[in-house]
């Protein structure tokens, strides 16, 4: 809950919530606390306080908690750390959650799981105690921030440089010539294949996307929670490709082909839950993200066409992802080629530009015009006259079932 009360500030000491005073906010909220933010969500319910520790908090995390509505943010971390600008913070700001941000790590075992805290502006206290205090992000301070780490992207660039050329030295086998890709049993030759990961409008394009699933019928492959978009858009996915760490298990256990993706070494920390779920799963060794192990993995058993929804391409949006560097990405577009296309942010290229009145007025139109042709045509009179005559006999036969009214 959140409320404004007055601060001393410059007020009178004989009327301290007199009109000199400042004014703060306080929140009071439920404590929950999680050090992965995608795990905390599914947990979050309106009005809590979410305790994160999320060092550059991504837009996909961002978004996924301003749908849990909580009272308010708490990050251990520093929810911009200047490397790069992520559009997190602007996101929790602007739908006007209030954010404490880099209150530190202690703050995540301070506060246990199910407490009652109060924020005022940027100190955290429970029982009447300080627990934490950070910043509290503001517009102009989000926007400072952002400014800042704009000046990073250079670094980034260079970094994507070096990470290029090493990911190329120990996967050019498996880029080149397809070694190392596991056999599956869903048919994917000669199939379209449709790859759903939970990114940047993944729901939206989704929608955009139903003539084009419904007529083509593509593979539906889904990319750890791009298996629940699936579902969500009420679909069925046939594969669900991934280290596992963000799938439910109800779309584990719905039927798909399950592709767990390993480290190089071959350690693979999502095998385990898959098989304690008692569901058997093909492992895939590979450097890289989930997201290119799926595409790799349906242009290596032959579809013709794949489609990419809510994928990652920029810099922003790869580093949004923790990775240190979107080469394997890079990479992985030039092996598929000609066969990608990258339906991300399709439902913003085209909106309907017919509003819902104008359909109704389309509709009204159209009923007039039927009526104006029966009246005027000697077949429409002929219509309406028989049509008449059945309705007042109708009409004539419920009358006479009321009581009193029979013969």
């Amino acid at each position: 809950m959140i409320r404004r009360r007055r601060t001393r500030g410059d007020a009178s000491p004989a009327d301290p919530n007199g009109p000199g005073a400042a004014v703060v906010e306080v929140v009071d909220g439920t404590v929950r606390v999680d050090r992965r933010t995608k795990r905390l969500t599914k947990r979050l319910r309106p009005g809590d306080v979410a305790v994160i520790d999320h060092l550059d908090l991504d837009r996909v995390s961002a978004e996924a908690l301003v749908a849990c509505a909580p009272a308010a943010v708490v990050n251990a971390s520093r929810s911009t750390s200047g490397r790069y600008p992520n559009l997190g913070p602007g996101i929790l700001v602007a739908a006007g959650i209030p954010v404490v941000d880099d209150v530190g790590a202690d703050v995540m075992t301070d506060l246990a799981e199910g407490t009652r805290v109060q924020l005022v502006d940027d100190v955290v206290r429970h029982d009447g105690r300080e627990v934490a205090r950070g910043r509290r992000l503001t517009a102009e301070v989000v926007a400072a921030d952002m400014e800042t780490a704009r000046a990073g992207l250079s670094l980034q660039l260079e970094a994507f440089a070096a990470n290029t050329m090493e990911y190329l030295r120990r996967e050019r086998e498996l880029l080149l010539d397809g070694v190392g890709v596991p056999d599956i049993r869903t048919d994917l030759d000669g199939r379209y294949v449709l790859i759903v990961v939970r990114g940047y409008h993944y729901k939206e394009d989704l929608v955009t996307l139903r003539p084009y699933i419904r007529e083509y019928k593509p593979v539906l492959i889904g990319v750890d929670g791009g298996a629940d978009a699936i579902l969500e858009a009420g679909y069925k996915p046939h594969m669900i490709v991934g280290d596992m760490d963000s799938v439910s298990d109800a779309a584990l256990r719905c039927g798909a082909e399950v592709v767990v993706h390993a480290y190089r070494d071959g350690r693979a920390p999502g095998l385990e839950r898959v098989r304690a779920l008692g569901i058997d799963a093909v492992v895939f060794p590979a450097t890289g993200t989930s997201e290119d192990v799926a595409m790799l993995l349906a242009d290596d058993k032959g579809a013709t066409l794949i489609a990419a929804v809510g994928t990652h391409v920029t810099l922003v949006e790869f580093l949004d992802k923790g990775r240190s560097g979107m080469a394997s990405t890079f990479l992985t577009r030039l092996r598929v080629g000609g066969k990608l296309v990258d339906a991300k942010g399709v439902s913003r290229l085209y909106r309907s530009r017919i509003s819902d009145s104008q359909v109704v007025l389309l509709v009204l139109a159209g009923v007039l015009a039927l009526v104006a042709a029966l009246l005027v045509t000697p077949t429409g009179q002929a219509i309406l006259a028989v049509t008449g005559a059945r309705l007042e006999d109708l009409w004539a036969g419920l009358v006479g079932l009321l009581p009193g009214q029979g013969p």
